[in-house]
């Protein structure tokens, strides 16, 4: 079977440049030895938003920003080639830009680092198409929430 085959149900090509990239960071990581999770990866992060498509770069921007905001203990690092924040070296939180694996739509989502619990369900993913002030509000509060 092929890639191109219709019933191969092996990882998309997209799928496999993630995997590269996340070989990448773990390599980075290791390099930096001890500084490990202490390490400013902020940088990295940003050159990430500004290879992104203007319309998934305004939403990554402004979601940068809104973590920085409201749960500054969280550090940025890339995970999967996508800007993430985490605690003590642990993902909390991400974004994924629509471009990545060609969706209609970017996405926030949360691990399950992230204090989201709430009974028995709760959504750990969102789409982003726009952000509105009302938006960025519940942005706001999720973060605050996730970071603990």
């Amino acid at each position: 079977m092929t890639a191109n085959d219709k019933s191969y149900d092996g990882f998309t090509e997209d799928e496999r440049d993630a995997m590269k990239e996340r070989a990448k960071e773990l390599k980075a990581s290791a390099r930096r030895g001890s500084r490990g999770a202490k390490a400013d990866t902020e940088p990295e992060v940003l050159a990430k938003i500004a290879e992104m498509e203007e319309a998934d770069r305004v939403l990554a921007e402004r979601v940068h920003a809104l973590v920085k905001e409201n749960a500054p203990e969280l550090t940025a690092k890339l995970w999967y080639g996508m800007p993430a924040y985490a605690r003590d070296g642990k993902v909390v939180c991400f974004f994924q830009s629509a471009q990545k694996f060609k969706s209609r739509y970017a996405t926030l989502g949360f691990s399950d680092q992230a204090a989201l619990d709430e009974d028995t369900l709760w959504p750990t993913a969102y789409a982003l198409t726009a952000l509105t002030p009302a938006t960025e509000q519940r942005i706001a509060a999720l973060l605050k929430q996730a970071a603990g």
